[in-house]
């Protein structure tokens, strides 16, 4: 019996076949700045399946964080008490903070979706969809204009990489 697969399943494939590709590209990425735009998406599948078009008004932001956990600045007067420790979790996911780093660096627009991209020893890569809610098109869709009219996304919580956080931790 021939298997006949969807074209967004044959990307699936190749992307996870490809990883001295993906080596090549996190060097060219780790010179980059933390928030870049990009042309188009680096995984198409997963940029359709969260909601991406390639129609005007849509734009694809790539971030890079930091791996690993936070630390404080050292206290430097005055008594440590007991409790302050210098290293904490932000209890939030990286994705989380992916999104809201694109959102303040796009101001006009309205965070989408994001998804993992790839990650090394030290940094990960997500890919973040945002949508601009002046765009004609953007407002001619009822869904979009919908989740445009939503300022504030990403900080507010109201993105699935912030639903998908555990919220009973914070």
């Amino acid at each position: 019996m021939v298997d006949i697969m969807g074209f967004y399943q044959n990307l699936r494939l190749v992307y996870r076949k490809m990883p001295e590709l993906m080596k090549e590209r996190m060097i060219a990425w780790r010179k980059g700045e933390t928030v870049s735009k990009v042309e188009r998406p680096t995984r198409l599948d997963k940029a359709r399946m969260l909601g991406y078009k390639s129609k005007s008004g849509f734009v694809i932001a790539r971030v890079r964080i930091k791996k690993g956990g936070s630390k404080r600045v050292k206290p430097r007067m005055g008594r440590s008490p007991s409790k302050s420790g210098r290293f904490f979790n932000p209890r939030k996911s990286a994705r989380w903070i992916a999104e809201e780093k694109a959102s303040d660096v796009f101001r006009n627009m309205e965070v989408l979706n994001s998804y993992f991209v790839c990650k090394d020893g030290k940094h990960e890569w997500f890919e973040v969809i945002l949508i601009d809610p002046e765009n004609p098109s953007i407002k001619a869709d009822k869904d979009l204009s919908r989740v445009a009219s939503q300022r504030g996304r990403a900080e507010r919580g109201l993105t699935a990489a912030a639903h998908k956080t555990d919220r009973r931790k914070l």
